[in-house]
């Protein structure tokens, strides 16, 4: 069974920044599209970032273009989502999700491993 396992949420201030990681140790890495969503309570999950398999293309949500940052390390299977200028509406449960399509999607139907999430809080 392929585990997908987030860690690095927590509080943090307006402004600041925080690192989630995601460790894939079960998945065969190299083929997958990883990708970061977010849920907000009451609202929709909703596309963060994405990197194709290979590493060399990424994507953003429009709400964190310029201060979001992913990244893959295939030797180590894990994805990286580094969190800058943190703003309170950026509070959310952030799941990593993995997903085998040829091209990169913001859509959750086109992953098709989810974790449990990492809550990731930024007060005012």
């Amino acid at each position: 069974q392929v585990q997908l396992l987030e860690s690095g949420g927590g509080l943090v201030q307006a402004g600041g920044s925080l690192s989630l990681s995601c460790a894939a140790p079960g998945l065969t890495f190299t083929i997958y599209n990883m990708a970061w969503f977010r849920q907000a309570p009451g609202k929709e999950r909703e596309f963060v970032a994405g990197i194709k398999w290979g590493g060399d293309l990424t994507s953003y949500g429009d709400s964190v273009k310029g201060r979001f940052t992913i990244s893959k390390d295939n030797t180590k299977k894990t994805v990286t989502l580094q969190m800058t200028s943190l703003k309170p509406e950026d509070t959310a449960v952030y799941y990593c999700a993995a997903g085998r399509t040829l091209t990169l999607g913001k859509s959750a139907r086109e992953y098709s491993h989810w974790g449990q999430g990492t809550q990731a809080t930024v007060s005012s």
